[in-house]
This record gives C-alpha cells, sequence and structure tokens, in this order.
C-alpha cells in the first residue's frame, strides 16, 4: 500500500487513533444510540414519504429505469451490506464511467483517491439536485431500521477503501456507519481523504449523545446550504 494513501504510517499514529474504550466503542452507548436510530427514523421516514414519492416520479419521469440503487459498503464488523440511494445516475453508469477515464486520464487519479468526480458524467439533472440537497440519501433509512447503520456515524465506505484506511479501519468497524456524520458537516467533499478518516475516529472516541444531536441540527444546516457536496 502507498505510503501517501495510508493516513496512520506508523504505530505510534496508530496508538493516538485507539484509545481506551470509551465514546462509541462500549456497549451502553451503543444500545441508546440503537433506540434513539429506530425511533428517530421512523418519524423521519412518515414525515419524508410524500417527498420520496415525489423524487421517484421525477426519476422516473427524466431516465425511466429503477428509482433505487443499491450499493455494497463495509458495515460494522467488515460486513458487507446493501446501501439505498434515490438514483442519481444514468443506468449504464459503470460503462459511462469507464469511457470517461480512458477519455480523460487525468480525472482518474482524483477517482483513484476520492471514488468522486466533481464534475461527473454519469449524474443525471435530477441527480445533480438530489446530490446537492443529499436527498438522494434518504432511503438510507431502510438501512437504519435494519440495523444496517446508524444516523450519525463514520461515512460508509466501498471495498476499495478499506486499504486507503489503513489500520483505521478496525476502528471503524466496531461501530456502525452513518448516513450523516461529522465528514458530512465538516466540508464533505472539499476534505482531504486523510482529513475523512481523522474525522471519522475523532468521532468514535468522542462521542456523545450531545455531539450526534449537534450534528444532526448541522446536517440540516450544510443540506439547505448545499456545501461541499457534488
Amino acid at each position: 500500500m502507498s505510503a501517501s494513501l495510508n493516513p496512520y504510517p506508523n504505530s505510534r499514529a496508530w496508538a493516538q487513533v485507539i484509545p481506551q474504550r470509551t465514546g462509541l466503542l462500549r456497549a451502553r452507548p451503543q444500545r441508546f444510540k440503537r433506540l434513539f436510530d429506530v425511533v428517530f427514523a421512523l418519524l423521519l421516514g412518515l414525515i419524508v414519504l410524500p417527498l420520496g414519492l415525489l423524487i421517484a416520479g421525477a426519476i422516473a419521469f427524466e431516465s425511466g429505469g429503477p428509482v433505487l440503487f443499491a450499493h455494497t459498503r463495509i458495515g460494522r464488523r467488515t460486513r458487507r451490506f446493501r446501501l439505498w440511494k434515490f438514483r442519481s445516475m444514468v443506468s449504464d453508469a459503470d460503462e459511462v464511467l469507464q469511457t470517461y477515464l480512458d477519455q480523460h486520464p487525468g480525472h482518474a487519479l482524483e477517482w483513484r483517491l476520492a471514488h468522486k468526480l466533481r464534475n461527473d458524467p454519469r449524474v443525471t439533472r435530477v441527480g445533480r439536485f438530489l446530490r446537492r440537497t443529499s436527498l438522494d440519501e434518504l432511503p438510507q433509512l431502510w438501512n437504519v431500521l435494519r440495523g444496517e447503520m446508524s444516523l450519525v456515524g463514520p461515512r460508509p465506505i466501498v471495498e476499495e477503501e478499506i486499504a486507503k484506511y489503513g489500520p483505521a479501519v478496525a476502528l471503524y468497524s466496531q461501530v456502525l456507519p452513518g448516513l450523516t456524520g461529522l465528514w458530512q458537516v465538516s466540508g464533505r467533499n472539499d476534505t482531504t481523504y486523510r482529513e475523512r478518516v481523522e474525522l471519522d475516529c475523532r468521532y468514535i472516541r468522542a462521542w456523545t449523545a450531545m455531539v450526534d444531536l449537534r450534528v444532526l441540527v448541522k446536517t440540516v444546516r450544510v443540506v439547505l446550504g448545499g456545501h461541499g457536496a457534488y
């Protein structure tokens, strides 16, 4: 693994990442957090159901095909799960991406480092709006209810990102990934990958119920402002 991609390349730095069993690493906080997730996700799901139906209609009208998209992510205890989103891309997204990267090799590094493109050719017009407002994430309330995600937590990663997390993945995999989190309210795609990992680790170590409430409140502000989203 390239040293430039490893956010914690030496044991001293890693010792600072794995603290004593504090924050969200204890069983009682995780049980409390799970109860809050279920209650809040049910209430929020009922409130946003009409909006979800409108979004589904807009996706179907623009591009046809399925309105939902599932992607495999790494969850607690490194278990794989299918994360749900409103579809924001064209149906043949993989082929479009490969063609684009072949024609624009300069963007291949951007994709390799962040698994995102600022000007992604796969994103539809409705999809751009959904991503800018983060409304494409609403179906993940189902993941929360299923116990695969939490309302607040580390950013859910894909298989290819395990190597980039380095030893920090051991800490990441002890908790549920979140629908939102410190990364999402701290610049999102305007941050470096190393900063993303550090934010995830900081959240796990310093978790309190008040931290979650603050993140949720700030998420609303960030979503309304569209900061760092693409």
